[in-house]
């Protein structure tokens, strides 16, 4: 590196702005090589820049790369087909982040992710088919998992115990167990885990549930959530050989091993029960997680479940129609009504809450909006969404919004901030609705003990509480 860059001159900026937009790879050949490589540069000539202020024509990016390189955040992201690839994007047009891995079974998935990544970052990312060799990095300091949901538990568990921090989309485990699991790992690891339940950071969404606790509508005692979409028949699968992009022994990787499907790989897992935890929780979690938010409730006493796979007769096992209705002893109740397969709007919106008070309702629709109207449902008071949101884009409906449920967690990491969705809540919002699958799959309502969520005097119910895991593969503390 020329000791011209030391020097306050336009032709020395010049060459320190290409340096740093090339991310040192001029002088780096891998991945730790270039980290090394930068953090050097900036001990050397941290001085320079404090005198000399912002560089001219610096991208807010290249100009936080070099001066919060010690409060940056590495991160890993595992799982980049869909989502993860939307998550992906999202970290690495944070400031203060950089992708330094990306991690998939799917090769075609892993090309895409980092043809993407070069658009929003200077550096380049390495690839992972196994996210555990990237966890043995001492440069990673926190692992994004959006794989499977089989797959969510296991790999934060793991994630912890390699000294990182988590960001797990929802939901945060397959199984209520997985979810104790998290809370209690935690704990004893001191990491961060927060949970993909985006709106926790929506400021509009905050405002619209503070109105519900603060009395708004008076006493709150009935909260309806619900999701609506079309989607097609997922057709009976056909046992062949795996596809050479795809390792499909680490794509199961905890769960006990089944055949390769031509019709598993990708997304239609979701609907079966040995992947996936249906629509409930791929979409319910976060309607059931902004009721229990904003009715200020843990666990019910009461669950009950009705509905089923009716649209078309194939290989989807979870249901396509579901109604969840769960009572709390605080004499409130609530309930969710998921239709996979008829996208007629409620509330007009696909997806959304609405809470029932005493004095009014406040309605929560698919954006960063809200509604409050009085008994005679005329209109109180109205807040607008100021960003455009899909909420049937299953890979990045609202990318600028949950930029802001990132920067909390970072905000947690770096300077002990709160999380707006941590594991505790996150577990709680989570086992709402596999407690509502559970009655589902039993075909009877549950009676729970409203201290600690647990199903009571139902030996068939608690066989579902937990999962059996291929050999090596059993989460231990």
């Amino acid at each position: 590196m020329s000791l011209g860059i030391y020097r306050f001159n336009g032709s020395d900026y010049k060459y320190l702005l290409l340096s740093c937009k090339q991310g040192l790879t001029t002088h780096s050949n891998t991945m730790a090589d270039q980290i090394n490589s930068r953090r050097k540069f900036i001990k050397k000539s941290s001085m320079a820049f404090i005198a000399g202020g912002v560089l001219p024509q610096f991208s807010a990016k290249s100009y936080g790369q070099i001066m919060g390189a010690n409060e940056r955040i590495n991160a890993s992201v595992m799982g980049v087909n869909s989502r993860g690839n939307a998550l992906a994007q999202n970290f690495a047009s944070q400031d203060n982040c950089d992708v330094i891995h990306i991690c998939d079974v799917d090769s075609r998935a892993v090309s895409k992710c980092l043809t993407a990544l070069k658009t929003r970052q200077t550096i380049e990312a390495m690839a992972f088919t196994d996210f555990r060799k990237s966890l043995e990095s001492k440069d990673v300091d926190t692992l994004v998992i959006a794989a499977p949901d089989h797959w969510h538990a296991p790999a934060a568990l793991l994630a912890m115990q390699a000294g990182k921090h988590v960001y797990v989309e929802k939901p945060c485990s397959h199984n209520p167990n997985e979810g104790e699991l998290l809370v209690e790992a935690a704990k004893k690891y001191g990491k961060i885990v927060q949970m993909g339940n985006q709106r926790r950071s929506w400021p509009n969404v905050i405002e619209g549930i503070n109105a519900v606790t603060e009395g708004a509508i008076g006493r709150v005692y009935y909260g309806k959530g619900w999701y609506t979409n079309n989607r097609a028949s997922i057709g009976i699968g056909k046992e062949t050989a795996v596809p050479d992009w795809l390792d499909w022994e680490l794509w199961q990787g905890p769960a006990p091993r089944k055949n390769f499907k031509d019709n598993i790989v990708h997304y239609n897992w979701h609907w079966l029960w040995h992947w996936g935890t249906g629509e409930a929780l791929n979409n319910g979690t976060h309607m059931i997680d902004l009721l229990r938010w904003g009715m200020e409730v843990d666990y019910p006493s009461k669950v009950s479940s009705n509905g089923g796979r009716y649209r078309y007769k194939d290989d989807w096992e979870t249901p396509d129609t579901q109604i969840i209705n769960l009572d709390f002893d605080s004499s409130q109740t609530m309930s969710w009504e998921g239709r996979s397969c008829n996208g007629k709007n409620v509330e007009g919106s696909s997806v959304g809450v609405i809470f029932y008070g005493e004095n009014g309702s406040l309605l929560i629709p698919a954006g960063n909006s809200y509604t409050q109207f009085d008994l005679d449902g005329k209109i109180v008071k109205e807040v607008q969404n100021t960003q455009e949101i899909d909420a049937r884009d299953k890979s990045n409906p609202a990318e600028k919004l949950d930029a802001l449920h990132i920067q909390n967690m970072f905000e947690a990491i770096r300077n002990n901030g709160s999380l707006n969705s941590d594991v505790d809540g996150g577990h709680k919002s989570t086992l709402l609705v596999q407690l509502g699958n559970i009655s589902q799959r039993i075909g009877r309502s549950l009676d729970i003990n409203s201290k600690n969520g647990h199903i009571m005097n139902d030996k068939d119910a608690q066989k579902l509480w937990s999962r059996s895991y291929e050999k090596g593969w059993e989460m231990k503390l």
